[in-house]
C-alpha cells in the first residue's frame, strides 16, 4: 500500500515542523547527490532553516562560488565577485594614498623631507606647528592648574586635620594637666 497524499500547508506544531524539515532536508540532499552521480550533473543546493541555520550540498569537486559564477555566466550577468573585488581594490588604493600622505605629514613635522616643500607649504607647516604647540601648552597648563588645585585642597585638608589634632591635645592638657609636666 502506498502512502496517502498530504495537504501541503504550514505545519503548525513547531516540533513536528522541525522533524519534517530535517527528514525532508536529508531526502532532498540525497536526491541532489544521486542526480549528481547518476547524471554527471553539477548540483548546488543551499537551504536556510527558520532559525537561519544554513545547510548546503555542492557536487564534490566544486564550490558554491564556482556554481554561482557559472549561474551568472549562464544568465549573462556581470560577475559579482570581480565587481566587489574592484571596489575593494579602489578602497585599498585610496587608503594607501591617505596613509602615505599622513606619513609624509608626520615626517615633515619631525623635520624630515622638507626639501620638496615650497614656501607656502613650509609656511603652512610652521602655522600648524605653532597651533599644535599652543594646544599642547594650553593642555599642560590645564593639567598643572588641576594638580595645583588638588594639592592645595590636600594641604588645606591636612591643616584642618592638624588643627583638630592640636585642639585635641590642648583639650587633653586642660583635662589632665599633669601629662604636660613630664
Amino acid at each position: 500500500m502506498g502512502r496517502g497524499k498530504i495537504e501541503i500547508k504550514l505545519i503548525q506544531n513547531p516540533t513536528n515542523r522541525q522533524v519534517t524539515y530535517s527528514k525532508r532536508r536529508s531526502g532532498i540532499f540525497k536526491k541532489a547527490h544521486e542526480l549528481s552521480v547518476l547524471c554527471d550533473a553539477k548540483v548546488s543546493l543551499i537551504m536556510f532553516s527558520k532559525n537561519k541555520k544554513m545547510h548546503e550540498y555542492v557536487t564534490p569537486g566544486l564550490t558554491t562560488k564556482k556554481m554561482i559564477d557559472q549561474y551568472q555566466k549562464a544568465l549573462g550577468n556581470v560577475d559579482l565577485w570581480s565587481v566587489h573585488y574592484e571596489r575593494m581594490l579602489e578602497k585599498l588604493r585610496k587608503l594607501k594614498e591617505t596613509n602615505n600622505k599622513l606619513r609624509g605629514e608626520i615626517r615633515n613635522r619631525l623635520g624630515a623631507d622638507l626639501d620638496n616643500l615650497n614656501f607656502q607649504q613650509l609656511q603652512s607647516l610652521e602655522e600648524d606647528i605653532i597651533s599644535s604647540s599652543a594646544m599642547i601648552r594650553e593642555r599642560k597648563l590645564h593639567v598643572i592648574k588641576t594638580r595645583t588645585e588638588t594639592c592645595k585642597k590636600k594641604v588645606k585638608n591636612l591643616e584642618q586635620v592638624n588643627d583638630s589634632l592640636v585642639l585635641g591635645i590642648k583639650d587633653q592638657y586642660m583635662v589632665h594637666p599633669h601629662y604636660m609636666m613630664m
